[in-house]
């Protein structure tokens, strides 16, 4: 299935399912909120690395636009539907500010390994503890899946765009998984080395060694 989708490119990585909060000011895409909010359409997020529209982004759908300013800037609750693949970017359509693309939608296998799934969640616990941040997650342990905790997952944001690229649960489970098992002793090291930093110029209460 291909259809044509009004575009609204970012520099982030949205998830399906992900409650994004966006702040609109340019006339063109505030032109585009109105009319999809008018219409119940939704826009595509693609995600934008280093000033470049990658070809995959996220549908998404306006929940609710809480605030109109007295400029038209306007606050706006978006959620995350699915993932698209561009087939080609109009830049000019006719009497719109905005862009838009025509795409297609991959197929998505959303079954996941529990036992994966399991291990995630241990290591993301793992990493907030290193790093003394505190998070909730929106659904009960059983019911999360990849798109749920990947932001939690301290990935950047083309790792973050690699995994939206990824089409089976378990692909995007095990990445996850690499991911942490890499990064949690770095940032176990990086929290000791912290602690000896702050400790340099305290006073030590030390015992002294018998030669």
């Amino acid at each position: 299935m291909t259809n044509f989708i009004p575009i609204f490119p970012l520099g982030i990585v949205v998830y399906p399912g992900e409650d994004l909060n966006l702040h609109i000011f340019e006339p063109r895409y505030r032109q585009l909120i109105n009319e999809c909010n008018n219409a119940k359409k939704p826009f595509g997020i693609p995600t934008v690395i280093d000033d470049h529209v990658n070809e995959i982004g996220t549908l998404v759908e306006i929940t609710e636009i809480t605030k109109v300013y007295d400029n038209g800037e306007m606050d706006v609750k978006t959620k995350g539907l699915k993932v698209f693949r561009i087939l080609e970017i109009l830049k000019d359509v006719p009497e719109k500010l905005y862009s838009g693309a025509i795409v297609n939608y991959p197929e998505n296998h959303k079954k996941g390994s529990a036992k994966l799934m399991k291990a995630v969640i241990e290591g993301i616990k793992q990493l907030h503890g290193i790093l003394h941040v505190t998070k909730e997650f929106k659904n009960p342990e059983n019911e999360l899946s990849s798109y749920d905790v990947a932001h939690h997952a301290g990935l950047s944001l083309e790792e973050e765009y690699e995994l939206l690229g990824l089409f089976y649960e378990t692909q995007r489970e095990e990445y996850l998984k690499r991911h942490l098992a890499k990064v949690l002793p770095v940032a176990a090291e990086m929290e000791l080395l912290k602690n000896k930093i702050q400790l340099n110029g305290h006073f030590k209460n030390l015992k002294s060694f018998d030669l």
